[in-house]
């Protein structure tokens, strides 16, 4: 039996001569066509004032191991992400796609390791400077040089609580005042929560701050991972990553180092146990609307945490973020880079 038939090559010729023509008018018009993937589902009318009814959720990179830790730098029209396996950064820009920022990324040590060693989220400080939850490393890290001439040298902004060392910072937000909030879940370490290297009985969420003391806030959540503040810098939430507890936690911010007033943001355990993901990296927009990786994709809640909508995809998400205006949404899953023009 011919291994093509006659229909299959005309197929085939078809595809190509339509891919040469597609290719023709988009290098004449300078617009770049993207693969899209997934559906949007509107939950409640609001929706629509965060996602326009055309929108499209657009493969705008891919070919990673697992992304994670997306942050657009405005100064630069970049988005920085993390692969984390291959221990690595890269940037996205409009013009070139996608290309390496920094390697090593998280770790740096001369020993080989396995497991999920690069960086995970990133942020910038109020000076500009890149900040990096290090798996590898196991700290909380700053990168010492700019961020448009990006090299691997970094100093320890936190790597330990009272002489343990951290697990794997997974993900931080920067508050007003300086201070950064960061989870510490055990993903980054190579034998995961049985590694006989973890030092700490449990997980936490943690503060540094500006003075480089640091705070422990939690350690009653399994699997800390997401974290944000809401626009007042009063409210700190938490994601816990737990399939059999998939569940976004509030806390408000009490004087010192004092959290108070624990409550579930939103319980989505009951969608955790038959659609892919689970709580993970979340972004909140300067009125409190929440984008949230959950069970089956992203979540869009407004600041009451009533879910509104939700971007479906066929694989897991890890975390997004916005573009400064707030009109583009970047969304990092699996081995996949995404956008979403929102409104």
């Amino acid at each position: 039996m011919p291994l093509f038939t006659e229909l299959s090559y005309r197929k085939i010729i078809v595809k190509v001569l339509t891919s040469c023509c597609i290719g023709f008018i988009l290098a004449c018009s300078g617009t770049q066509i993207y693969e899209q993937i997934g559906a949007i589902e509107e939950l409640d009318p609001a929706f629509r004032d965060l996602v326009t009814k055309d929108a499209k959720v657009e493969i705008i990179a891919d070919g990673f191991e697992w992304s994670e830790g997306p942050l657009w730098v405005e100064s630069e029209q970049m988005l920085l992400f993390s692969d984390i396996p291959n221990n690595a950064i890269f940037k996205w820009t409009e013009k070139n796609g996608k290309e390496l920022y920094l390697k090593p990324s998280g770790y740096t040590g001369e020993i080989p390791r396995g497991g999920e060693l690069g960086s995970n989220g990133l942020l910038l400080d109020k000076t500009g400077y890149l900040i990096l939850c290090q798996h590898g490393d196991r700290r909380i890290a700053r990168m010492e040089a700019p961020i448009n001439k990006p090299e691997s040298k970094f100093t320890t902004l936190a790597g330990e609580y009272q002489g343990k060392k951290f697990d794997s910072p997974n993900d931080a937000v920067l508050h007003p005042s300086g201070d950064i909030y960061f989870t510490d879940p055990p993903y980054g370490l190579e034998k995961y929560i049985d590694d006989s290297t973890k030092a700490a009985p449990y997980q936490g969420v943690y503060r540094v701050g500006t003075n480089g003391k640091v705070d422990l806030l939690v350690d009653s959540i399994n699997r800390p991972n997401g974290i944000g503040l809401m626009p007042d810098g009063k409210t700190l939430l938490v994601a816990n990553s737990e399939s059999e507890k998939a569940v976004w936690y509030a806390f408000d911010l009490g004087t010192g180092d004092s959290l108070t007033n624990a409550r579930i943001f939103f319980d989505a355990s009951s969608y955790a146990k038959t659609t892919p993901g689970g709580p993970d990296g979340f972004k909140i927009d300067k009125a409190g609307n929440m984008y949230a990786t959950g069970p089956g994709g992203i979540w869009f809640f407004n600041k009451d945490a009533k879910p509104l909508g939700r971007i479906k995809l066929p694989v897991a998400s890890s975390n997004c973020a916005l573009s400064a205006d707030e009109k583009t949404l970047y969304i990092t899953a699996d081995m996949y880079l995404l956008r979403v023009k929102l409104r």
